[in-house]
């Protein structure tokens, strides 16, 4: 359909609609007549930015994993996991801010649209002496843990403070059930251990090449809870 020569919409007012839509009602009641409604307009105002309704999901999982995470502070050079450990954190807090539209992530999360994020890490990690080598090595597996672990979260309801499984009763589970009764951890707290887990075991794993600094951190920094 050809686009019209005035759009009367804006993009992101378009996107953030569109993300309201799904927020209160479901992915499922999203439709591109639903949201020509919301925004006053007539569904052909709708292509002048977007190509179909494909292109406004595309965009809308752009939103919760870009725009709507913020940023952490760098911190000093030493203390690189950190940041990574921030951001996470912070993403985490997006997509559960908008779980109806965490499956969107799934389909239409193409690492491309996600390149200058990536860039700006790299940069960070190349400024705090970790070796190039190991670069994609961490930032594959952060998308990976993060991602993975907020999207199964995303879909568990009601929402649980501390990791369970449901049914679990120790007469069936003994060693299950035993496991969930002793820990003591948040499923938000579980998540940071978990980057910072996975960052420790590059550290060990590579120590000679990662130097002092890196390793230092790992060894002798306390590990905070969230």
């Amino acid at each position: 359909m050809a686009r019209p020569s005035v759009p009367m919409i804006r993009r992101a007012t378009a996107v953030e609609a569109a993300l309201d839509i799904i927020d209160t009602d479901g992915l499922e009641a999203f439709s591109l007549q639903r949201l020509a409604n919301r925004l006053g307009v007539r569904v052909p105002s709708l292509y002048y930015h977007f190509v179909d309704k494909e292109d406004i999901l595309a965009a809308v999982a752009r939103y919760i994993a870009g725009k709507s995470v913020p940023r952490p502070r760098q911190p000093p050079n030493e203390e690189w996991p950190e940041y990574f450990v921030a951001l996470a954190l912070n993403f985490r807090e997006s997509v559960l801010r908008h779980r109806n539209a965490a499956p969107i992530l799934l389909r239409y999360l193409p690492r491309e649209i996600l390149a200058d994020g990536y860039e700006d890490a790299a940069r960070l990690l190349a400024d705090a002496g970790v070796p190039v080598q190991l670069h994609a090595r961490i930032l594959d597996g952060l998308e990976t843990l993060s991602i993975g672990a907020v999207l199964i979260e995303a879909a568990q309801r009601p929402r649980r403070r501390k990791a369970g499984f449901p049914g679990v009763k120790a007469e069936t589970h003994p060693h299950l059930a035993a496991a969930l009764a002793g820990n003591d951890q948040t499923v938000k707290a579980l998540y940071a251990d978990r980057i910072r887990n996975f960052l420790r075991g590059i550290s060990m794993t590579n120590a000679p090449s990662l130097g002092q600094t890196s390793a230092s951190f790992f060894g002798e920094t306390a590990w905070q809870s969230f």
